[in-house]
């Protein structure tokens, strides 16, 4: 039998509040939580929890002939066990089936693996504890933010011990082949690369209650047959989307539960298409050839590249801004810092900031919570400016911290007259600290801090 690939992609960024030049250097909280409440909770009880719901009756009515599998963003997971638990054990629920796989991506949702290998690793890394943490399952495929792909970020992810990936079947990158097979990243073959088929998963995502589409309403019965009509030679179907396309994107009121429930059960009693999750895929197909893409592609908008986050002069200064501050940030351990870090790099805030007004200009209109790009831009960096000025004191404090103690002893020599004149220490000419003999230091190592 054939194989389909049913992927939702979780993510919710910490949306920030109104923050005014003013509040510079005087109030250092980024968040609007009241939105951030209010979002979260409206998307739980009207995708989330639901959806959740329809996915684990279908796996309790068809056992392992239905898997699903999802990526959930560290933010997301922390706005949950914030503002929606319930989310959390509903998701904990359809781990413990056996049927869902949990994939590996980044904790923020960053672009950060375009400009920054050692920040990309440690932002993997603490996404995989925390899904071991709470799902007891460690992922093995990785799907990075937006489907975001090119042989650097292959190698990359590669190098981490990962040997699936999930990215777009872009027409820059496949020309005339089709996406519905098995593929390897030519730069490393034992890399195996899902390419989403983005005609069949946006007729879900995007067009499923659009009345002005020429195959409106979308039944099961036609998706299906849709399915069935794919090439014979062709193996694999990926359908990927985000999970809020499930009541959120497309209303309940749309039928999109009813249509959640049907097509899978019609593909399954049909007998000609088993669903598989990515690594399952990985291990059972072959793959047919090795994609080259020395060039960035992702699943957004039209042209399928960084555009949609990187595409203008206000994106690539804010980006920019916030990475300058990378060297200080990698070995910083102040939590409160480290948590904004990771929340200003969700590539939700470029995102907003994206100047498009004719191609796909409707769908970012959509989620943008500004009235305007260049809004977005300000406030964005309004914030960036105050987390600067604390990233720059804190490491100030750090370099004043690591000053090399000495004794009262040697500081005296240091500081003695040539007469032979008792010494005086003046502590405010000085950055040398007198400590007790027990913990005497080499004085060479002292000269360099007294002024």
């Amino acid at each position: 039998m054939r194989s389909i690939c049913l992927y939702f992609q979780v993510h919710q960024p910490f949306r920030l509040r109104t923050y005014r030049f003013f509040d510079i250097g005087a109030d250092h909280y980024y968040y609007d939580d009241y939105q951030n409440r209010r979002i979260v909770r409206r998307i739980a009880n009207d995708c989330y929890i639901p959806a959740n719901e329809v996915l684990l009756a279908l796996i309790g009515e068809y056992g392992s002939a239905f898997k699903v599998t999802f990526s959930i963003s560290g933010t997301a997971i922390e706005q949950f066990k914030k503002y929606t638990p319930e989310v959390i054990e509903s998701f904990k629920r359809l781990a413990k089936t056996g049927n869902v796989e949990f994939l590996a991506e980044t904790y923020s949702h960053s672009l950060v693996g375009l400009n920054d290998p050692d920040e990309f690793k440690r932002q993997v890394e603490e996404h995989a504890t925390t899904i071991q943490e709470l799902f007891g399952i460690t992922p093995t495929a990785f799907r990075n933010t937006e489907l975001v792909y090119s042989n650097g970020i292959a190698e990359q992810v590669f190098k981490m011990g990962y040997k699936t990936m999930l990215t777009e079947g872009a027409k820059q990158l496949l020309g005339w082949k089709s996406p519905n097979y098995l593929y390897f990243s030519s730069p490393h073959p034992r890399m195996r690369v899902l390419l989403r088929n983005y005609q069949l998963s946006d007729d879900i995502a995007f067009r499923f209650s659009q009345q002005s589409w020429n195959e409106w309403p979308l039944t099961a019965e036609k998706y299906v047959n849709w399915l069935d009509s794919v090439d014979p030679k062709q193996d694999l179907v990926n359908l990927f989307m985000d999970y809020e396309t499930i009541g959120e994107h497309q209303k309940a009121e749309s039928g999109i539960f009813g249509f959640l429930r049907a097509f899978p059960e019609q593909l399954i009693r049909s007998q000609k298409w088993t669903f598989r999750t990515p690594s399952e895929v990985a291990d059972e197909l072959q793959p047919v050839a090795g994609i080259d893409c020395p060039h960035a592609i992702s699943w957004a908008d039209e042209e399928r590249d960084l555009t949609a986050w990187l595409g203008n002069d206000l994106q690539q200064e804010a980006f920019t801004s916030l990475y300058k501050l990378s060297k200080i940030m990698a070995t910083c351990t102040d939590a409160d810092l480290h948590r904004d870090w990771n929340y200003l790099q969700a590539s939700d805030h470029f995102y907003y900031m994206c100047t498009k007004w004719f191609s796909d200009g409707d769908v970012h209109q959509y989620f943008t919570p500004y009235g305007t790009p260049y809004e977005a831009f300000l406030n964005y960096m309004n914030v960036l400016a105050d987390f600067e000025i604390r990233v720059k004191e804190y490491a100030a404090n750090q370099v004043v911290a690591e000053v090399i103690p000495v004794t009262t002893e040697a500081v005296a020599k240091m500081n003695a007259i040539p007469d032979g004149k008792s010494p005086t220490v003046k502590p405010s000419k000085t950055k040398v600290k007198a400590v007790a003999d027990s913990d005497k230091k080499p004085v060479s190592k002292a000269k360099k801090e007294v002024k």
